[in-house]
């Protein structure tokens, strides 16, 4: 028989039921999970080196792009590593100070990525539909303003709701239907009647999640306004192709999200949980290398660089 413990104890111990899987299966799995890390990982550190070492990258879009890309790394890195290690091991018990620890860095960092796609739609706005003004609109001192704000938002936002989160009584022993310390999955575990979080989450939800939704659609809404008034089609293409890599992370990135939370199946929840976390962060650095012409030209400038270098060292 399992004990109940009151709020904020750290006598708990949760159990982490990740996948249940063969010998074949968790060595497979093992194999998978690390490779996309180590790409992701390589992708986004590739994306940041680019951008901080290449003065035709030195523009607020790019500057919110290495902020994502450090983001994506620093969310990964919450989840997958811990993944790893109960696949490898087999240890499957998280104590409680590590759990409420890694809620509050997944819901930072998941937070923090939501508002910096805002800030990205911004600088596309302000690009398209006021081009003359924009390296004077989105100076630095912008640039820091609009991205100062969503990190300390994001941190406050998930230390609130780890907080309430952390008031709630659990058995001495809990099992987790998920591969990491999720919100969906404590808050049915819990032995606490949830009822007040369950509906601050959906308010939270609407402000965190919706809100900025709906001023990237507000931002896009002016945006193809302005474009329509370009007379030719390939002008048009042209304008409307600079956002193309941005549109992309956020149909990923809210695609999921929607997918994830607005279902209540627990077998479900363990493999949307794994798109949610590895979907955006895999193919950010991707998009923004096969589809964004500024980019490129660097990779290409870089490449050659290296080239012209092996020639002269011959």
């Amino acid at each position: 028989m399992f004990v109940e413990l009151k709020n904020g104890t750290s006598e708990a111990e949760f159990y982490i039921s990740s996948f249940f899987l063969s010998e074949i299966g968790r060595k497979v799995l093992i194999i998978i999970v690390l490779l996309g890390y180590l790409v992701i990982l390589a992708g986004n550190f590739f994306i940041i080196s680019l951008v901080c070492l290449n003065p035709h990258l030195q523009r607020s879009m790019y500057f919110f792009l290495s902020n994502l890309s450090v983001v994506d790394i620093l969310y990964v890195s919450t989840t997958l590593p811990k993944l790893l290690y109960i696949s490898y091991t087999g240890d499957h018990l998280v104590s409680y100070t590590a759990c409420m620890a890694q809620l509050y860095l997944f819901l930072f960092f998941a937070d923090t990525e939501s508002f910096l796609l805002v800030s990205m739609a911004i600088d596309r706005y302000v690009a398209i539909c006021f081009p003359l003004h924009y390296s004077l609109i989105m100076s630095k001192k912008a640039c820091m303003l609009l991205v100062f704000p969503t990190w300390f938002m994001a941190s406050l936002n998930a230390l609130i709701l780890t907080y309430f989160v952390c008031s709630l009584n659990f058995f001495s022993f809990v099992e987790i239907q998920n591969f990491f310390c999720d919100l969906k999955a404590l808050l049915i575990v819990s032995s606490s009647d949830t009822t007040f979080l369950r509906k601050f989450i959906v308010v939270d939800g609407i402000c965190i999640g919706s809100v900025p939704f709906l001023l990237i659609l507000a931002s896009y809404a002016c945006i193809i306004r302005t474009i329509l008034k370009i007379q030719t089609p390939t002008g048009r293409w042209k304008t409307f192709s600079s956002c193309t890599s941005h549109i992309t992370i956020v149909v990923l990135y809210y695609g999921s999200a929607m997918a994830l939370y607005m279902q209540y199946s627990q077998t479900q929840d363990t493999i949307l949980s794994v798109i949610f976390v590895t979907l955006v962060p895999l193919f950010n650095p991707l998009v923004y290398c096969l589809r964004n012409d500024d980019i490129l030209r660097a990779i290409k400038k870089v490449t050659h660089g290296k080239n012209n270098k092996n020639q002269k060292s011959k």
